[in-house]
């Protein structure tokens, strides 16, 4: 059973950190560089198909190394399993907490042109996901080196 679970934390991992660094590679950038309005229509597609997904994959990872922090009985993988969850949490921490109430507010804008004085939200968006996908990252990389030195 454990080494289903170490097969199931580095796939979770593996596509939280896939996805967000794809988002942060190529997405952003078009975000960026699209006028308001295009952003606006562009945004509500691409978002549409990530939820409830990417919150039950990075959610089913955290529990999955917080159980194999459990079970491990030898320190430096038991520690590592413990800091990879940490590090889902924080994806997860930072999407509930800022990038998803940015979405929010984004979708909620009536279609056609951007009102006078909108806070374009894209600049922030971005910031706030290079810290989720560096968290998502270092997390699949520390499952790796967990799984590994677990053997």
């Amino acid at each position: 059973m454990v080494a289903v679970l170490k097969v199931l934390v580095l796939l979770g991992s593996g596509i939280t950190a896939g996805v967000l660094f794809c988002v942060a590679l190529s997405v952003v950038p078009t975000f960026l560089r699209l006028p308001p309005h295009r952003y606006i229509e562009v945004h509500r597609l691409i978002g549409r198909n990530y939820d409830p997904t990417m919150p039950i994959t990075v959610l089913s990872g955290t529990v999955i190394d917080i159980a194999l922090a459990v079970a491990e009985h030898r320190g430096t993988p038991r520690v590592l399993f413990g800091i990879a969850a940490g590090l889902l949490l924080g994806v997860s921490a930072v999407s509930h907490l800022a990038n998803v109430p940015i979405n929010r507010t984004v979708k909620s804008l009536p279609d056609g042109a951007v009102p006078d004085g909108w806070p374009d939200p894209r600049r922030r968006w971005r910031n706030w996901n290079l810290l989720r996908t560096g968290c998502a990252v270092a997390a699949l990389g520390t499952n790796a080196a967990a799984v590994v030195l677990a053997g």
